[in-house]
């Protein structure tokens, strides 16, 4: 089992050397674990040198496989100790501000009141939080995952809407089509310096984009969720965060045809953490725990 492991961290971390320390070893054991593992197999699984590591085509093959199945270990050991063990310890969470103030703050009660011995440390931000460098458990994202050393757990698929109240559509001139927003007061969220650039994706994939301006800017998300509940203008804002207000008729949705967005079309929220925490039972219950409050609010 040393050898795989060894095989798996070296891949995953780049380096003989890291895999040393993950696995409280020198390089040089690390890599008689892997020439022993390449032995027994009668081929090679990696091409080393002094600054690196490649897979080998056999290597590629061999590495999804090995690593799903010590992942599957990993789990059906930690199931098994979860009989005996109680869920303890502090859990550092990150989230998205907007996230945070919805789903997370309201229902922390709850959660630190079912799993007493867990404590939960809690940063609000609207940066993505560097999981690996400073410690973060969990951080609770909006948008795609690019960093593929790092797993994710979809929590909500979601889209943004434009959207305003039926009086500030009562007030002011029709809207049809994305380019008469220029027309319109639109509350926009601060993610630069330049002009302000709402993208519209069809059905057939074409994007338009359309430069807006408007009389409130800001990077609190709630700011805006409540600006447009006052009726000041068009916000554009993620589904979930407006889902009873459109339910009930408090804001109205527009363009429903088209994928709006400011930045990207992928819009999901996602618990987002290193691969090395994906066996800890607090983390676990925490984000099976967010996902039922999710399930819950947007049912």
């Amino acid at each position: 089992m040393q050898t795989l492991r060894s095989f798996v961290n070296a891949v995953q971390l780049g380096s003989l050397s890291g895999a040393g320390r993950m696995l409280g070893c020198s390089p040089a054991s690390v890599s008689r674990h892997i020439t022993s593992l390449e032995d027994q197999l009668g081929t090679q699984l990696l091409k080393r040198s002094s600054r690196n590591l490649a897979l080998t085509e056999a290597g590629e093959l061999y590495y999804g496989q090995v690593e799903q199945i010590l992942q599957q270990l990993a789990e059906a050991n930690e199931s098994i100790s979860r009989l005996h063990t109680k869920p303890q310890g502090v859990l550092k969470v990150h989230a998205r501000m907007l996230v945070g103030q919805l789903f997370i703050v309201p229902h922390l009660p709850e959660f630190l009141a079912q799993y007493p011995e867990i404590s939960v440390d809690l940063v609000l931000s609207n940066n993505i939080a560097p999981v690996m460098e400073q410690g973060t458990d969990v951080d609770i994202r909006i948008g795609r995952l690019e960093d593929s050393s790092l797993i994710a757990r979809k929590l909500l698929s979601s889209e943004r809407v434009a959207c305003a109240t039926p009086a500030y559509l009562a007030r002011h001139e029709p809207i049809e089509r994305p380019q008469d927003l220029k027309k319109h007061n639109c509350l926009t969220y601060r993610i630069n310096l330049g002009t302000p650039v709402w993208r519209f994706l069809d059905a057939h994939q074409r994007v338009e984009e359309v430069p807006i301006k408007g009389s409130f800017q800001t990077d609190f998300g709630f700011a805006l969720v409540e600006m447009a509940r006052a009726g000041v203008g068009i916000a554009l804002l993620p589904d979930w965060s407006v889902h009873d207000d459109l339910k009930s008729g408090r804001l109205v949705r527009l363009f429903p045809d088209y994928k709006v967005s400011h930045i990207e079309f992928e819009n999901g929220v996602y618990a987002v953490f290193p691969r090395s925490r994906q066996t800890s039972v607090k983390l676990r219950l925490f984000i099976d725990f967010l996902a039922g409050v999710v399930r819950r609010e947007l049912s």
